[in-house]
């Protein structure tokens, strides 16, 4: 089942967990900064509690960002982790989320980032962060879209939960059913998200996650000419985007040839992940790293951990004309 590319009008900025750069990831309060930051989408991923309902949260297990290791020690199962399918939501709701540590360590994992753990954030339903998107467009008189991703869909099958399926339920009860309605499915099982198209029969737009370890056969015309037939977007670790120079580390990168690939394919490229504490050394800046993104690769969208510094970027470019060769249209996109 093929189905004509969509093309988003202008360069378009995914709030990466929200404004996780500034608070913690999918917090209601990260949400509602980067709406108010202007990004054009905010990312749901979406994982499903032990009692059906589905929550707003990375990772499949709660210890590198909640306090759940405090609240409920005797629930952790023999690797050590508290997994989210193991819980209720309500007994989710009383979790304190706080910033990413990194793994097996107890220290933050961005140290310049929120520090304050006796602030109170929460885990969010995905209805609810739903409905607050809803009223933060009306209220604001801004549409920006939803980009959910589906968290591992095998292990929730796994555990006698069908999460493609209840998601696709879930956006069309907000009212998320078209092509051109805000909203991108996103997903890194192959497998799963074709099922979304085929099977379950969502026109919504999709976009296929490739993994940062992905074998080079990812970007080859066959590969991507597959990945075409029932996505609309291709959405790859940055890096899979430039190739670094013979010259020296801090020389600019040259474009990788899987982006002319994905163009062929008609395929929308929505790389993933800008934070201003990970720009490598062929950027002499944040910045300039989201410039040449935007400008020079010409992608259609990126996910950024700091949308505020994206917006800004990309309308800085749109006012002086230079979108890049996927964005003729200059409106918003999303």
């Amino acid at each position: 089942m093929s189905r004509p590319h969509t093309t988003l009008r202008s360069p378009a900025v995914i709030a990466h967990r929200g404004a996780s750069g500034y608070l913690p990831e999918h917090t209601r309060e990260a949400k509602v900064l980067a709406h108010g930051q202007g990004a054009d989408y905010l990312e749901q991923d979406v994982v499903a509690t032990r009692d059906g309902h589905l929550v707003v949260f990375h990772d499949l297990h709660l210890d590198d960002v909640t306090d759940v290791a405090t609240k409920f020690p005797e629930r952790r199962r023999p690797d050590g982790r508290h997994y989210v399918i193991d819980f209720d939501l309500e007994e989710l709701l009383s979790l304190r989320v706080v910033e990413r540590r990194a793994p097996g360590t107890g220290r933050s994992a961005y140290p310049e980032r929120f520090t304050d753990e006796s602030v109170a954030f929460r885990i969010v339903p995905l209805d609810e962060e739903l409905r607050l998107i809803r009223e933060l467009n009306r209220t604001t008189g801004r549409t920006t879209g939803i980009y959910p991703e589906l968290k591992a869909p095998q292990f929730h099958r796994r555990h006698g939960v069908d999460l493609a399926r209840s998601l696709l339920e879930t956006l069309a009860r907000h009212g998320f059913t078209e092509p051109d309605d805000p909203v991108i499915v996103q997903c890194f099982d192959a497998v799963e998200l074709a099922r979304c198209r085929r099977e379950l029969g969502t026109r919504v737009r999709l976009a296929q996650l490739v993994d940062t370890d992905a074998p080079p056969d990812a970007y080859s015309p066959r590969t991507l000419a597959a990945v075409a037939a029932y996505a609309d977007v291709l959405a790859p670790p940055w890096t899979a985007l430039i190739e670094a120079t013979t010259e020296s580390p801090r020389s600019r990168p040259e474009i990788a040839a899987s982006v002319e690939e994905a163009r062929k394919a008609g395929l929308e490229l929505h790389p993933f992940t800008f934070r201003k504490e990970t720009v490598p050394e062929c950027f002499e800046s944040f910045e300039a790293q989201l410039e040449f993104f935007f400008a020079e690769i010409g992608v259609s969208a990126l996910f950024c951990d700091q949308p505020d510094i994206a917006v800004r970027v990309r309308d800085a470019l749109t006012a002086r004309g230079s979108g890049g060769p996927e964005t003729p249209d200059k409106g918003r996109g999303g």
